[in-house]
């Protein structure tokens, strides 16, 4: 069983991939909307709380963890890793390395929480993959609260994505990178905003979950996780710290 744990729902974006390359095994994915966003939470309580989560998967029978979570992934994989050395720990990666392939303009621009954005991990990309590329950097301010709504489009929604979108268009970005696990849910949105403002570029929005979802496969395939022949038909199984509804009812659209 694979575990999948986020601060919302928005790594059911990570797992929507997943489950793409992955079918035929069972899932157990944790949303903490209790204590969500993690973007503005002390590094001491996000640790905590990745912690806790990871006992609680572990005892359901998770035989390896996606931490589907930007922040999550900055602040808590390394301690994650090294305080249970038998279970591989899936992080997400800053996505600057293909963003840095692919721009025209020659500026990439970078749509995260404040944590990731001051994040070890993340600068370590800036530095190794972009540093011939200039980089324009924006927190996304109010998305995690609009998915973890299920509000991803109309007019409250667009206005919300310009404010954090527009300056990173102004600035000649052509190329965004989504550095949070909750923003693909508003690629759409992204990509409206932006061809509605900016009708002479082409802009391309980058979701870093396909990339982790075959990196998965990759690593369970290493350590003989897959499961060949299922005893039993593939499960998901849902949990959150919160209500429930909203986590529900993004996985049923999925």
């Amino acid at each position: 069983m694979i575990g999948i744990f986020d601060s919302g729902v928005g790594g059911l974006s990570v797992f929507r991939e997943v489950r793409k390359v992955l079918p035929e095994e069972s899932y157990i994915y944790y949303s903490d909307n209790a204590n969500c966003p993690y973007g503005g939470k002390s590094k001491e309580f996000i640790i905590d709380r990745a912690r806790k989560i990871t006992e609680l998967l572990l005892e359901k029978g998770a035989r390896i963890i996606v931490v589907a979570c930007n922040t999550a992934t900055a602040v808590a994989i390394k301690t994650l890793r090294e305080e249970y050395p038998a279970i591989r720990f899936i992080g997400m990666e800053p996505a600057i390395k293909p963003a840095a392939q692919m721009t025209q303009t020659g500026v990439i621009g970078v749509l995260a929480t404040a944590g990731t954005l001051s994040s070890e991990k993340y600068l370590n990309h800036k530095g190794k993959y972009a540093a011939e590329t200039t980089i324009a950097e924006h927190i996304g301010e109010g998305f995690v609260e609009l998915v973890e709504s299920g509000n991803t489009a109309g007019h409250d929604a667009e206005r919300t994505v310009a404010a954090s979108l527009l300056p990173l268009l102004e600035a000649g970005a052509d190329t965004i990178v989504l550095g949070c696990t909750h923003y693909p849910f508003l690629s759409e949105t992204i990509s409206k905003v932006a061809k509605e403002r900016f009708p002479e570029r082409k802009v391309t929005v980058i979701d870093p979950a396909p990339a982790v979802a075959k990196h998965l496969k990759e690593v369970m395939k290493e350590e003989a996780l897959l499961e060949a022949t299922p005893k039993e038909a593939p499960s998901v199984t849902l949990l959150s710290s919160g209500d429930s509804t909203i986590l529900e009812q993004t996985f049923q659209r999925l």
